[in-house]
């Protein structure tokens, strides 16, 4: 044993590493001590910054085995990539980066990892490089061979590593300032723990995703470059998002995995804060910007700005090309890394990323071959556009009218500028002055002409842009000719195309309402839909200051509340519950001692009889059971409104959503309904991590493939 001796007190003196003589040391050991030492199971980490910290988090179990198998396929590790996190993130073995597919993304380092160290004040263990974990390794190895402990090694940065024993092992830092006369290793504070092997350490990994991708969904975010309270990116608030359907994937759709029916929903972010905001227009605001509340004037510049930007012609115009071009260009690159993709797209839109997603849609052709006809032939006109006013109004069977306008000086262009109130006011009946602004107007939008101003009936004045969809103003069967064109109002910019056809819109805390109305639109035509999208949610918090309904615009005749989103756990809130049961019990109360005091004052008002036959006290017998009878059907009669109110008929809310509701309300939590100016700007936050929000969104696209929950929920 004087060799191993040897080799151990040149080890703790000098070199940390084995000696390459190591070896034969081991050849003089029986086997039943070297069985006792296992090689460690290395896993793949990546670091990320958070906070301004380094944090290394772990890959799933899947790519790290993937990882590890690439890295010891005995091949050259320089130019092999290797794609993780489902395909959104390429990891460069020889490089040791991670690199994000989709979006600008600072690349990561990449470590396999063995050994781990944690201070007192560290949340999470961080791995040595690999380089000294080899080392390490091999000490443990030769200790644990050996059976001799208290090993000291010196890392690269002159700390102190002891291996006390197999399940005590400690780092010590350098005391500041010291020198060859100061203090030993053990009196330099209190030191880190140290841990052998990714299974001691508490540090969660996951499975990896489903290969299989059922539909992809892009996501816009709104205002700002941050997304939540945590002040975290599209990028990150969109993992949650994801994550949370993998959950949901699990417990809500268990057979359809069981029966391999589904694989998982892709969520992809889409950027366009920082490609707007790198115009140089924050140089030029900084120029005018007051230097007092510095903080409060950067973050208006940064985030509120942006709603008046997409106002403005200019930024309106690179905010619209920038989303559209970002999902055209993701979409094209994700068939390309995804050649068996057969699934279906859809998009959704935060706050006011919604309403950017809107006017893009509203401005879609219905097929490419309309942009191709386009091309072709942009000069051809219709017969309706080489018709005079006089012809027109011939063809209408409304001639006499004609020296009306011809005595106002009205040509076929001023008429199509024309309102209601101007046509009474030259003495059209009504029925004849529908006819004709319906007519001429519909011939002047379907020919895309520039209408510089619109007057509804009330009289104000809204500018509007050649509508490029093809949709225009109409009267319903009613004869009201309050309908608008939907494009009403928005900026006149060009909107660019989609190579792709959405199958269902999701809106989250949307004020599209309040930009449609403000723009001057009253009402939304029940027939009108988007050219190439079917589907449309608008999803809400019932606080949310943003949100907006769209209901009311289609039928704004009629009051009804909004379709109230399913608990993921089913059934609804336990103090949403209890609110209606009280609310229930008060009203059955009210009726049941109403009909009893009625039925009392009846009793008492009834006029007395003194003798009465037999017959006669049949007679009254029979008569109050049937007054009892009216009595309790009146009662019923008054709690049938009641029972009305909870089953609310069918409502025609048109065809935007292929006929089925729009409008799509969470329940608040119960501390939220405490209070509900003190949770509103969370409630607009707070879709990202939402089960109830991702579970509608699963459920909607997992029916346009004839897959459902597993349990309906109520």
């Amino acid at each position: 044993m004087s060799s191993v001796e040897s080799h151990q007190q040149q080890l703790s003196q000098s070199d940390p590493s084995p000696s390459p003589n190591s070896c034969s040391s081991f050849e003089l050991l029986d086997m039943d001590a070297g069985s006792l030492y296992e090689p460690v199971s290395p896993h793949w980490f990546y670091c990320k910054i958070i906070d301004s910290k380094e944090t290394w988090i772990p890959f799933n179990s899947e790519d790290s085995q993937q990882l590890e198998e690439a890295y010891g396929s005995g091949k050259d590790c320089n130019g092999r990539v290797v794609p993780t996190d489902g395909g959104r993130y390429d990891v460069h073995l020889g490089e040791r980066m991670r690199y994000a597919v989709y979006w600008d993304e600072l690349a990561s380092e990449v470590r396999r990892c063995t050994w781990f160290y944690k201070g007192d004040k560290d949340n999470k263990y961080v791995p040595y490089s690999e380089s000294f974990s080899q080392v390490l390794e091999e000490t443990y190895k030769l200790a644990v061979t050996l059976d001799e402990w208290k090993k000291k090694l010196e890392s690269p940065n002159r700390e102190i590593i002891i291996l006390h024993n197999p399940k005590l092992m400690v780092h010590y830092q350098p005391v500041a300032g010291s020198d060859e006369w100061g203090s030993t290793p053990t009196e330099q504070g209190r030191p880190r723990t140290v841990k052998r092997g990714v299974e001691n350490i508490s540090v969660d990994i996951h499975c990896g995703e489903p290969l299989q991708i059922d539909h992809l969904v892009f996501v816009v975010h709104g205002i700002g470059p941050a997304c939540d309270l945590r002040f975290r990116s599209i990028v990150q608030c969109v993992n949650d998002f994801r994550s949370v359907s993998l959950n949901l994937l699990q417990t809500h759709f268990k057979k359809a995995q069981e029966n391999q029916q589904i694989g998982r929903v892709e969520f992809l972010p889409v950027n366009w804060h920082s490609p707007l905001h790198s115009t140089g227009v924050d140089v030029d605001l900084q120029r005018i910007t007051l230097p007092s509340i510095n903080r409060l004037r950067h973050f208006t510049n940064d985030t509120i700005l942006d709603v008046f930007f997409y106002n403005s012609p200019t930024y309106c115009q690179t905010i619209v090309d920038t989303v559209a071009s970002e999902m055209n260009r993701i979409y094209t690159l994700f068939l390309q890394r995804n050649p068996d993709f057969k699934g279906g797209v859809s998009i959704a839109g935060h706050s006011l990323g919604s309403l950017i997603l809107f006017d893009i849609l509203t401005n879609q052709k219905e097929s490419l071959g309309d942009m191709d006809s386009e091309k072709d032939a942009p000069n051809i006109v219709d017969e309706g556009d080489t018709l005079t006013l006089e012809e027109g109004l011939k063809k209408l069977q409304l001639s006499e009218f004609f020296n009306t306008f011809e005595k106002e000086k009205v040509d076929k262009e001023a008429l199509a500028l024309c309102t209601d109130k101007d046509l009474q006011e030259m003495g059209i009946p009504l029925g004849p002055r529908k006819k004709i602004l319906n007519y001429f107007r519909t011939r002047k939008n379907s020919m895309g002409i520039n209408r510089p101003t619109l007057q509804p009936a009330s009289g104000v004045t809204i500018s509007n842009i050649p509508k490029e969809s093809g949709f225009c103003s109409k009267t319903d069967a009613t004869g009201n000719g309050d309908y608008l064109d939907v494009g009403i109002g928005q900026v006149s910019v060009k909107y660019p195309r989609l190579i792709y056809k959405p199958e269902i819109f999701f809106a989250f805390g949307s004020p599209i309402g309040m930009f449609l109305t403000v723009r001057g639109l009253k009402r939304i035509d029940p027939n009108y839909k988007f050219p190439t999208c079917k589907g449309f949610f608008n999803i809400y918090h019932p606080f949310d200051p943003v949100a907006y309904r769209i209901e009311p615009m289609v039928v704004p005749g009629v009051e009804f509340e909004p379709m109230l989103i399913p608990h993921h756990k089913g059934r609804k809130r336990m103090h949403l519950e209890l609110r209606e049961g009280l609310t229930r019990m008060s009203m059955d109360l009210k009726n049941n001692l109403l009909g009893s005091l009625r039925m009392a004052w009846k009793s008492f008002t009834r006029a007395p009889y003194p003798a009465l036959q037999a017959s006669e006290t049949t007679e009254e017998t029979e008569a109050e059971s049937e007054s009892s009878s009216e009595k309790l059907s009146d009662v019923n009669t008054e709690e049938t409104p009641v029972a009305v109110k909870e089953e609310v008929p069918p409502i025609n809310v048109g065809m935007l959503n292929g006929g089925q509701r729009i409008d799509y309300v969470l329940q608040e939590k119960p501390i939220e309904s405490f209070n509900e100016y003190l949770f509103a700007l969370q409630s607009h936050l707070c879709y990202w991590e939402s089960e109830d929000t991702v579970l509608l969104v699963l459920k909607e696209i997992y029916q346009t493939q004839g897959i459902f929950l597993d349990q309906p929920l109520q």
